[in-house]
């Protein structure tokens, strides 16, 4: 009985890869072809899983690299995917720079100034990149550029606020709110996001 509920099993795994693998295919000729029309500088080997949004003011820049994956299907991420992937500038100097080897599921990067993504980050699901305050008010500053350097992993749900610089190979672990720069080579979470230890050992 067990033998056969495993191939059932297994077929169902096979129809699942089959057909987001042909979606994959799809949406990744629609994505192309609307990045091209709305004039984002993109490298090749871009996967696309779902619909990619993007905003692109006039005069801004949006530039993606090479050989990334954007999750925006809730079936291409198990852990839960809220929305699709959102790239967005708010102003007419602003400029968002991804890396290659790069991969997103549900992300939100918003830039009124500047956002840089480093190669081979790694973001999982709904994390939410800016550097402005997203509304007017009299509480409002302006905005500061964030820098997420090579190798970074962000977890579930993070968020990452404007001014913050994450070095290298650094891990930020879920649901972590970061307001302050954190240095490369480190683990760190928590809200205010901390560094809890280094990647070769504890942090004092």
């Amino acid at each position: 009985m067990r033998y056969f509920s495993d191939i059932r099993g297994y077929i169902f795994l096979f129809l699942s890869r089959c057909r987001l693998s042909v979606y994959c295919f799809l949406s990744s000729i629609w994505c192309k072809t609307t990045l091209f029309l709305k004039g984002v500088q993109y490298g090749g080997g871009n996967r696309y899983f779902g619909i990619l949004k993007v905003k692109r003011l006039p005069m801004s820049i949006i530039k993606i690299g090479a050989h990334n994956i954007f999750r925006s299907d809730s079936s291409s991420n198990l852990i839960g995917v809220n929305h699709r992937c959102i790239l967005s500038t708010h102003s007419k100097t602003a400029v968002i720079e991804i890396g290659d080897n790069c991969g997103f599921s549900g992300v939100t990067i918003g830039a009124d100034e500047k956002i840089t993504i480093g190669n081979n980050v790694l973001c999982g699901a709904n994390v939410t990149i800016t550097d402005f305050d997203w509304h007017q008010s009299r509480y409002a500053s302006e905005s500061r550029p964030v820098t997420i350097h090579d190798n970074v992993w962000l977890g579930l749900n993070v968020t990452v606020l404007k001014g913050v610089e994450i070095g290298c190979n650094s891990i930020i672990g879920a649901n972590s709110l970061v307001i302050t720069s954190i240095p490369a080579n480190v683990i760190a979470a928590g809200n205010p996001c901390k560094v809890i230890k280094s990647i070769s050992g504890h942090v004092e």
